[in-house]
């Protein structure tokens, strides 16, 4: 087996306590968990371990248009919820009914973890599904009341090798745990000492993001001033600019009026964008706008060319409810929608399957494997431009696009697109997608729908549009309509066809030429171009002819993919030797079952895979005989290790052994499935003392 590049380990059954260290592990189940820092000798004592490789983001920042540093106005969205650190501290998931969750990536630059903890280390779910669209994750160093005055004094009010050594772990961790910079909120008075050596903090670091994290941010938030007084401005000005100075933007405090915005034009000078103007959305203070008006703050802030800070937009889900939570949050975000830009998607390959990182039910090629509710951000994908938008096809269209936890392809959600084809038009159309780059010479398109009501004179296809390579305005966009190919293209070498059945619960392709006659496979369009960039990619539905009556459909879609063609010829990777690291045995109290916990570990190219299915079987060998036992899923993981908590695993008999296989199942971004060969694959074998 070893050979064949299968590793194998020998362990002896021991009960020996070996306790899983309670900042990385939940104490009660042992499952891997985020974490904050609480004092500052937590934070200038931290050094990472193979502990916290389950807490390192595994998702690298996506490229997008217009880039972070553009000097246009921008978004910030702050996240705070009941301290932080709920069902999102789970990195493996969660089982959660009714999570809280935030998809509209696509109106937004820059996201903040906020707790109320010293040292809030962003959790990596978040920084995962943040990365995937390109937007930059921010962690929260904050001190308040009189501990924090405290704890201000005792490294900024010395040396300066006090503060640097706080600059240093802040740079540090950052870089380890791969997210992108700090939030400072010093919400606390400060000596005269302090104070002075406060905008020399900051820019050291600001330096050690710079040495340490590309792309790196410091932000400050308008809490003390230049004399050391507490007293939030609700604008730039000369009593705190001198932290402005020192740092890449400023978060302005809340309650502010026009006049503010209107005196801090002059103040900020070719730095607009980087005041960052607060919006609180549960409206607490004199403020302007919040809750379903926060788009009247967002509107004056837009109207003086400054950037916004979105503060607690989850009011959504703590103030009106879980029960309608994606609806109300689609109506938030619709109000802001006209303000907010729409960021490009700029690198290729690109694919998704619409999943939310929830679900009622977990999917894979359009079987539902688990009946279970279920919570990760690291599973989320990136979704279309707004939901509930208007229909393009002259009038009387309607068109309402939402995401849908009824039935998937992959993943836990679909998007479903509902609407009116008047009698006088011959089509809709949506646009899901926004581009902006180079196109290469042949690009690959697929897509997998169904329309819930068999209707055959109603037709669905998708529309590319590309521009010149020099231009990117839309007056002078191409469209391309390209027709399926007959048959879809062979899977790439080291792989083969999703499996899933075309009866099953689930989606399936109504016009696709199935490889077998149960198996569904997407609609497969290729597209040759020369010297063009690519713009927008829309879904069209059509009638054949025009009717006297309106036509409703209902369509959901369960994946698209835009690829270079060349690339689907490469060859797959197969999945290195795995390891096992912190294996522990124990039984319940009550019961002789034997179980195990480890840690499973591997190496994938990150691009290739959208996450890994985690099996395992066992064989038990009582008296001599071979007894195996049936192959089981584990689990799904979203990096390159997973827990194994409390498998069940055959007692074993004196002087004999047993053992167990495990087995990582890479799932590509494209759907097909790796071929078993390519598996990773660790034996146990494991025997009496």
């Amino acid at each position: 087996l070893e050979s064949q590049g299968t590793t194998v380990l020998h362990k002896t059954v021991s009960f020996a306590p070996h306790p899983l260290p309670a900042r990385q592990f939940d104490r009660n189940t042992t499952e891997p968990i985020s974490f904050y820092l609480s004092s500052l000798e937590e934070l200038l004592a931290w050094k990472p371990t193979s502990d916290d490789d389950f807490n390192v983001a595994t998702m690298p920042l996506a490229n997008r248009e217009p880039p972070l540093h553009s000097k246009r106005p921008r978004t910030l969205v702050c996240h705070d919820m009941k301290n932080g650190y709920l069902e999102d501290r789970f990195i493996q998931g969660s089982a959660s009914r009714d999570p809280y969750v935030f998809y509209h990536w696509q109106y937004i630059d820059i996201f903040v973890y906020f707790s109320h903890h010293p040292v809030t280390v962003p959790p990596v779910a978040w920084t995962n599904a943040a990365h995937r669209n390109g937007v930059s994750v921010l962690g929260t160093f904050i001190t308040e009341w009189t501990s924090g005055a405290a704890l201000c004094e005792s490294f900024l009010a010395g040396e300066a090798a006090a503060y640097h050594a706080v600059a240093v772990q802040l740079g540090r961790i950052a870089h380890f745990y791969r997210f992108d910079g700090w939030l400072g909120n010093i919400e606390n008075t400060l000596s005269e000492a302090a104070v002075r050596n406060l905008p020399l903090f900051l820019r050291d670091l600001r330096e050690q993001l710079r040495r340490d994290v590309p792309g790196g941010l410091v932000l400050w938030y308008d809490s003390v001033l230049q004399s050391g007084e507490l007293h939030w401005q609700n604008e730039l000005n000369e009593k705190n600019r001198v932290f402005f100075d020192a740092c890449d933007g400023l978060f302005t405090n809340y309650n502010w009026k026009e006049e503010h915005l209107e005196r801090m034009g002059a103040q900020a000078g070719e730095r607009l964008a980087d005041i960052y103007v607060g919006i609180d959305v549960f409206a607490r203070g004199e403020v302007v706008g919040g809750g379903f008006e926060t788009n009247k703050a967002l509107r004056l802030i837009r109207k003086h060319n400054f950037s916004a800070a979105i503060f607690a937009p989850g009011w959504v889900y703590e103030h009106l409810g879980k029960e309608n939570f994606l609806r109300n949050e689609n109506r938030f975000w619709g109000l802001l929608a006209e303000l907010l830009p729409t960021h490009r998607i700029s690198t290729l390959p690109f694919s998704t399957c619409f999943c939310l990182g929830m679900g009622k039910g977990r999917f894979s090629a359009g079987l539902e494997e688990e009946v279970r509710p279920w919570y990760n951000l690291s599973a989320q994908e990136i979704q279309p431009l707004f939901m509930d938008q208007q229909a393009t096809g002259g009038a009387g269209s309607w068109l309402h696009t939402r995401c849908s936890l009824q039935d998937a392809w992959n993943g836990g959600s679909c998007l479903l697109i509902e609407g009116i084809i008047p009698p006088d038009a011959g089509h809709v159309a949506v646009r899901l997608f926004s581009f902006q780059m180079p196109a290469p010479p042949k690009l690959f398109l697929s897509l997998l729908y169904k329309l819930e009501e068999k209707l055959p004179e109603v037709a669905v296809a998708l529309e590319l549009t590309t521009c010149s390579s020099s231009s990117f305005r839309v007056g002078a966009a191409t469209r391309h309509q390209p027709q399926p190919l007959p048959t879809p293209p062979p899977p790439r070498p080291g792989s083969r066809p999703a499996s899933g059945l075309s009866g099953a619960v689930g989606l399936v392709s109504p016009a696709a030429l199935p490889v077998l006659p149960s198996l569904p496979s997407p609609r497969c369009y290729e597209l040759e171009l020369r010297d063009c960039a690519l713009h927008d990619l829309s879904l069209i539905l059509s009638r054949h002819q025009p009717g006297l009556q309106e036509r409703r459909f209902s369509c959901r879609l369960g994946e698209i993919r835009v690829l270079d063609a060349d690339n689907l010829c490469s060859s797959l990777p197969g999945v290195p030797s795995l390891e096992a690291s912190q294996v522990l045995w124990h039984k319940g109290p009550g019961t002789n079952q034997l179980s195990l916990s480890l840690t499973l570990r591997w190496s994938y190219p990150p691009s290739q895979a959208r996450c890994f299915r985690i099996h395992c079987q066992g064989m038990a060998c009582p008296r001599g005989q071979v007894l195996p036992l049936p192959e089981q899923l584990l689990g799904v993981a979203h990096n390159t290790l997973s827990p194994v908590v409390s498998l069940a695993v055959p007692e074993v008999p004196p002087k004999e052994s047993c053992h167990v296989e495990f087995f990582v199942e890479p799932v590509l971004n494209e759907g097909a499935a790796v071929e078993r060969s390519r598996w990773g694959r660790l034996v146990l074998v494991y025997s009496d003392p």
